[in-house]
Formats: structure tokens, sequence, C-alpha cells
């Protein structure tokens, strides 16, 4: 990351991607920008995870899954993210139990331009971290976490966040929607 990782408050970059949103023939490809989340006055919520075909990665994606409704009902669009073509994310959910009734779109960011805007690629393999960011419906990121390639995220711990800035209050350590916020 020798441009360094791009951090809180910063506007997220402009993109358009495709990224694969269903296994049904004729309708698996799907373009999104980074304009959808701000016009529909929503809170964009991207995770990204080096490769596809990996071993930690489907736990990660399954984990968001399972909880889509969950940042649906926050106003939050999931999107997750790779530097994979659209092609094998494809392959990938056809072969995997666990990715082929996924609930958010597989973004192939192919050509690694978005991946470096942010600064998240490996030095080496050119592949991203595992990088979480929460933008809000202005653009601005609000929150970004990034593990090494071998520890798998918390999507619990993502949505506390979400609820927390969502607030638009003091919330103290390990809070939790329905605690009380601080009073200053």
């Amino acid at each position: 990351m020798a441009n360094g990782m791009l951090g809180l408050g910063a506007q997220f970059p402009e993109f358009k991607k495709t990224a694969v949103v269903s296994l049904e023939k004729g309708n698996e490809f799907y373009d999104i920008t980074g304009e959808d989340h701000k016009n529909a006055g929503k809170w964009l919520v991207m995770f990204w995870w080096p490769k596809d075909f990996t071993f930690v990665c489907p736990t990660e994606i399954a984990a968001f899954n399972q909880k889509a409704a969950d940042f649906a009902d926050r106003d939050a669009i999931l999107i997750g993210a790779s530097t994979d073509s659209e092609f094998v994310h494809l392959a990938w959910r056809k072969n995997h139990d666990d990715l082929r009734d996924l609930k958010f779109p597989m973004l192939a960011d192919t050509s690694k331009s978005l991946a470096e805007e942010l600064g998240i690629l490996t030095a080496d393999e050119k592949i991203a971290y595992r990088v979480t960011y929460i933008v809000d419906p202005q653009g601005i990121v609000r929150f970004v976490a990034a593990n090494d390639l071998s520890v798998g995220r918390n999507v619990d711990e993502v949505l506390r966040v979400l609820d927390a800035l969502q607030t638009d209050e003091l919330c103290p350590c390990n809070w939790v929607k329905g605690e009380e916020t601080l009073n200053v």
C-alpha cells in the first residue's frame, strides 16, 4: 500500500464496475457505480476479499449474506468486491454451495483501478487486502477496517458500527443498538 489506504473523512472514489448479481442465464451481470447509493440516499458497505476460490473468503461472504437483510433494514447497500473478473465470480458462485444464493452483488475490479485508488492492493501479488468500508449517503468514508489476509472479519461488528454511525451521537465502547448514547 505504497500510496496509503484511503481513510476516514475521504470522499469514496467514483467507479463503474461490472458485478455478478444472479445465476439466472442472461441476468448474471449488472453495472454498479459509485453514485448508486448516493442517488438512493443510502449508506454503502463495501467489503473486499483477496481472491475467489480460496478458503477464508467464502466464510466471510456467507456471513455477510446471512446478515444481508440487516444491512438492507439499515438503508445500506451491501457490495462484496475483489480484483477477480465477473466470470471468475460467476464460476465461484456456481461452484460453491454457500455462494449460490447471494443477496448482494459481487463487484469485479478486474482492472484493479478501484482497489488501487483505495490503496488496498498488496505490494507483491496486487490483490486486495480484506478491507471493509462504510460510506455515508454523501459518499464520505466513515469507517475503514483492514484485516491481514489470513484473518476473517466480524460481520456483527460492521453492523454495530453502522448502527452507531447512524445514531449521529456519541457511542461508548462496546455500544450496541438500543443502548443509551453519551450525553455530554
